[in-house]
């Protein structure tokens, strides 16, 4: 990726999102939290992520907030004020403050790590934060490894329906196949972070010896810049929090 926010430093952007998510995790306010998460969108042009990647990469989030919504409207405490009637149900403002609020802390990590590469990250974890190369490096295999996990759980479901194995459209036994086949991933995934821990260790990342990085990195301006972002909009949550309540 080519774009602004791409081209800064690792580091930088995520004390920006730790900042901000940790600015966020401080209230249940609905009106700071909406408007948390319309920042973070304004500021969505300058990381290059298309809206449709986001959409596909990030509804979980919207999913899971969705869920936290109706399980507080149905069964969650009555103390808080009423924001609106629907279908006979009170929609309280703590319902709404739960569900927006997780729209806020995922939104900022999603966006940062979108516009990461992992071998930026590595380097810039060793150089500027002084993280042990073996943390780092190890890191950085994880996020390398994590697309294969996709594409593996889709082989692994192609071979088991090229056995004949498949559920249908049974709700049952497409859960127990959708576990089965998450079983074989994990065990995939272990087997496999076995051999790349053997072969690190047998290249000489196991001792302490001090190693060099091949692609210093530079914290400049426009990185400080990611910074001061950060913290003017962690800033901004907190004074709508203690000016709303």
């Amino acid at each position: 990726m080519t774009t602004w926010l791409a081209k800064r430093n690792a580091t930088a952007k995520l004390l920006a999102a730790t900042l901000l998510t940790a600015a966020v995790l401080t209230t249940v306010d609905p009106l700071v939290t909406a408007v948390a998460i319309a920042a973070e969108l304004a500021l969505l042009p300058f990381t290059g992520v298309p809206a449709g990647v986001l959409w596909r990469r990030g509804w979980p989030i919207l999913a899971s907030a969705t869920g936290i919504f109706l399980f507080t409207v149905l069964l969650g405490a009555k103390d808080s004020p009423v924001l609106a009637h629907v279908a006979g149900l009170d929609v309280r403002e703590n319902a709404a403050g739960y569900a927006l609020r997780l729209v806020a802390v995922g939104l900022p990590g999603f966006i940062v790590f979108a516009t990461i590469d992992p071998t930026d990250l590595a380097d810039s974890l060793i150089a500027h934060l002084k993280v042990s190369p073996r943390f780092a490096i190890g890191a950085l295999a994880a996020f390398r490894l994590v697309p294969l996990l996709a594409d593996e759980y889709r082989l692994l479901g192609l071979a088991r329906r090229a056995r004949g194995i498949d559920a249908g459209w049974h709700p049952v036994r497409r859960l127990r196949l959708f576990f089965s086949t998450l079983f074989g991933l994990l065990v995939a995934a272990i087997r496999r972070g076995i051999r790349l821990a053997t072969a690190m260790e047998a290249r000489g990342f196991d001792r302490d010896t001090p190693r060099t990085t091949a692609r210093p990195t530079r914290f400049g301006w426009s990185d400080a810049l990611v910074v001061v972002v950060g913290v003017i909009l962690a800033a901004v949550v907190i004074m709508l929090k203690f000016v709303h309540t």
